[in-house]
């Protein structure tokens, strides 16, 4: 599954559009408070850093971006997002 199909998946499972971001695919504007991501890791800064391949999926929370997990590729990332959103 790509970032595409999740947020298929994850809009015909009618989870709410302010839960989650995916990068490049689901950006909700106004950014909600709180939401469940899904990003490219950055290699240094994520700010400033290249993209190492690999994807992170975490939480933003009051105003901070929290990682709680890297993954080696993209498939995995989806997983895991739908595993938490599900």
């Amino acid at each position: 599954m790509d970032r595409h199909e999740l947020h298929a998946a994850l809009n015909a499972a009618g989870v709410a559009d302010g839960y989650y971001r995916i990068e490049g695919v689901h950006e909700p504007a106004p950014t909600p408070p709180d939401f469940l991501f899904l990003r490219r890791a950055r290699d240094g800064a994520w700010e400033t850093g290249a993209w190492d391949g690999s994807w992170e999926t975490g939480v933003y929370e009051r105003g901070a971006y929290q990682v709680i997990s890297r993954h080696p590729t993209e498939e995995a990332a989806c997983a895991h997002l739908l595993r938490l959103l599900m």
